[in-house]
């Protein structure tokens, strides 16, 4: 991804998580979680970084921090897509601005993913798009929570799943303990939008495939756009969810402080 197209990053950041209440704020070698995702954002030479919050909490907790900016957002939001089309409302950008979609707990996605969501965008001529990373065995594929994908020939996502995708029929009737031959993509929770398209998005009813699979990004494919996937340049360490993963995420981001 050599020429990487001018972008902007927005994080959308609830304080009301499921699993792990006030996540964004949750403590990482002493600093909010949202700092350290913000900081990657920077890193990575977004044009603006922007986070997309309904609580004073945080946007307290980034007061100084120099060139991320707060929108304050409702707190009835049913996504983070809702909530990031009205921060870029409140930014101004232009409908061809791309905009990247960075999870408020990934502390430490890779710059080079970031950008390299950003220039996928760019070169397809997609509304939209995302990264996936090879899956590397059984387990992982046969996983629900983690998410799979299939791509067509010129790399469009086909679909998104929580199944295994593709199903191989000889191999998987003999066993599914290893995997076959081939190629599966686990998807990487990172999305580049053209501001116009993120507006158009949000806007959409919710599909019958997103309601059954519990995935937004079909609402999209069901509609009939597009949606490039490129192989992350670099891996993506998993997100944050549970207490479990923020004291392994807590030492090992003291360990290479």
């Amino acid at each position: 991804m050599n020429n990487v197209p001018d972008f902007v990053v927005a994080i959308p950041a609830r304080y009301a998580s499921t699993r792990l209440p006030g996540k964004p704020l949750a403590a990482l070698a002493g600093v909010p979680m949202v700092v350290h995702v913000a900081r990657r954002a920077l890193a990575a030479g977004a044009r603006e970084v922007w986070v997309a919050t309904d609580d004073a909490r945080i946007a307290a907790a980034l007061e100084g921090f120099d060139g991320v900016r707060v929108a304050m957002t409702r707190a009835d939001h049913a996504s983070g897509t809702d909530r990031l089309a009205e921060c870029a409302r409140q930014a101004g950008w232009g409908e061809q601005d791309i905009v990247v979609n960075l999870q408020g707990d990934e502390p430490f996605a890779p710059a080079a993913g970031i950008r390299a969501v950003a220039a996928t965008l760019a070169g397809s001529g997609a509304p939209m798009a995302t990264l996936a990373t090879p899956v590397e065995d059984a387990p992982t594929l046969f996983d629900p929570n983690v998410v799979k994908l299939v791509r067509n020939a010129q790399g469009d996502a086909l679909y998104f799943s929580r199944a295994p995708i593709p199903w191989h029929r000889d191999a998987f009737a003999r066993s599914r303990d290893a995997l076959p031959p081939g190629q599966w993509l686990r998807h990487i929770g990172i999305y580049g939008y053209r501001a116009g398209f993120l507006q158009r998005f949000a806007a959409m009813p919710p599909g019958t495939l997103e309601q059954v699979e519990s995935l937004e990004q079909l609402r999209v494919l069901e509609a009939g756009f597009r949606i490039a996937v490129s192989l992350s340049p670099e891996s993506f360490p998993p997100g944050i969810d549970t207490p479990e993963d923020l004291a392994r995420a807590d030492a090992l981001m003291r360990a290479t402080a």
